[in-house]
């Protein structure tokens, strides 16, 4: 697992904006083509048992619990027989086509509890459109990225830990970074700190080891250079990277800083994805319309290299509690443009809100098709960057986000129910023919 603060391989990056759109309807779906696909003659379905065994679909959510005729092991019982001889004796001598037909009533009752929770889940979780969501769902995208982590200085002095921080991943054109470097014990007290040596370079992964020299940094502890406070063991670097010796470069670049506490001696490093000409860039100007039941804000942008822009931006209440994350993901041309952040009304609605509400810290990025990194960075427009008007609920529409591939998705999953209710339902009609 990449480490917080350390930007990932491009590749893991890639789209993630929109990557848990997709998943759920793939997952779904995989769901549903092991349900539909197994049964023959009321047996259970056929294929590799790790993906297909009771244990794995519980793991998925998708196993139903065990019914009044199933065992807890997974089979189904005999109508509460007795265990032991005596319940082996009435066994034997039960009728085996009614053996069969209350096993075959047993699974298909399962199967019919699953289909129905996969089809719910589905419809819960795709209600709103995918460019606007709750912001309990998106808890790890309502701020921007400024990681903290601790770790061990070094292996030999595990009780030292080192606390490192970073007030941005992303920087742009003549944007600067700020990095702190502070030792704790495993209590959290403060210990001796100094950080001996820093320097930036190429990523490894950018360059295969073959990069240009690296350039030394600063860290102070004196209240100067983005220092908050002289003397409190934190040591601040000043990270520039186009006055700083990479004003062509567009990637990731990684500072390492080599660390004293004590006797003891370690090493740590920060990232940063670079990009030196921002592909476009956001006017400031924001228009809010109310449109079939949703309110949309249309930011100005002006687009120097056409392509897909993903842009992203997060929504509180009045009181400053966040409320939704919205997100754009749509070809650009060149030239002056509004990028589209949707405010879904059953949102609204679902939510409750106080108005006004806040849009803040929106940021984008153009994301190149091929090639390492896979993006080209806008510069982020941070903190509150409009206040909408106020608006009554009845100016919200509480219908939910509709499309082709919902409503494909959501009439496979009705299928596979009808089918199941349509088994079981044959499997009654038989049970009661004298």
């Amino acid at each position: 697992m990449t480490p917080p603060g350390t930007v990932p391989p491009p590749a893991s990056r890639s789209r993630r904006v929109w990557w848990a759109v997709v998943f759920i309807p793939v997952a779904l779906g995989v769901v549903g083509w092991w349900w539909s696909g197994g049964v023959s003659a009321g047996l259970e379905p056929s294929g590799d048992a790790s993906s297909t065994s009771p244990e794995a679909v519980a793991r998925s959510g998708a196993m139903a619990a065990p019914g009044k005729d199933e065992a807890p092991w997974g089979g189904t019982s005999t109508g509460g027989a007795p265990s032991g001889p005596a319940g082996s004796a009435q066994a034997d001598a039960k009728d085996p086509v009614e053996a069969e037909r209350e096993a075959r009533r047993s699974l298909w009752e399962q199967r019919l509890e699953r289909a129905k929770r996969t089809l719910d889940a589905y419809v819960s979780a795709t209600r709103y459109p995918p460019e606007s969501r709750p912001s309990s769902e998106q808890v790890d995208q309502m701020d921007l990225a400024e990681p903290e982590r601790t770790r061990p200085l070094s292996r030999d002095n595990p009780d030292v830990q080192l606390r490192l921080k970073q007030d941005r991943v992303f920087v742009v054109g003549d944007e600067t970074v700020h990095f702190v470097v502070g030792c704790e014990d495993a209590q959290r007290a403060p210990r001796p700190c100094q950080v001996v040596s820093a320097s930036a370079h190429e990523a490894e992964h950018m360059t295969g080891g073959a990069g240009t020299a690296a350039v030394p940094l600063a860290f102070h502890d004196d209240g100067s250079a983005g220092d908050t406070l002289a003397g409190d063991g934190n040591f601040t670097g000043r990270f520039q990277p186009s006055k700083q010796g990479f004003p062509m470069f567009s990637g990731t670049l990684r500072v390492g800083v080599s660390v004293r506490s004590g006797k003891a001696e370690g090493s740590a490093f920060f990232d940063v994805l670079y990009t030196p000409f921002p592909p476009a860039l956001f006017t400031g100007t924001v228009r809010e319309v109310m449109e079939a039941g949703s309110l949309k804000l249309y930011l100005g942008i002006q687009v120097r290299k056409a392509g897909r822009y993903v842009v992203a931006g997060r929504l509180d209440d009045e009181s400053g509690a966040p409320f939704a994350h919205v997100s754009f993901n749509e070809e650009l041309r060149e030239g002056a443009q509004e990028v589209k952040l949707t405010i879904a009304g059953n949102l609204v609605l679902d939510e409750g809100p106080t108005f006004p509400l806040k849009l803040r810290d929106v940021e984008g990025f153009l994301l190149k098709e091929s090639g390492d990194p896979d993006r080209e960075l806008m510069t982020t427009l941070r903190g509150y960057v409009h206040t909408t008007s106020d608006y009554p609920a009845s100016s919200f529409s509480p219908t939910e986000w509709d499309s082709a591939e919902r409503r494909r998705y959501r009439n496979e999953f009705t299928n596979d129910v009808n089918e199941a209710q349509a088994q079981l339902d044959a499997i009654l009609a038989e049970t009661k023919k004298p």
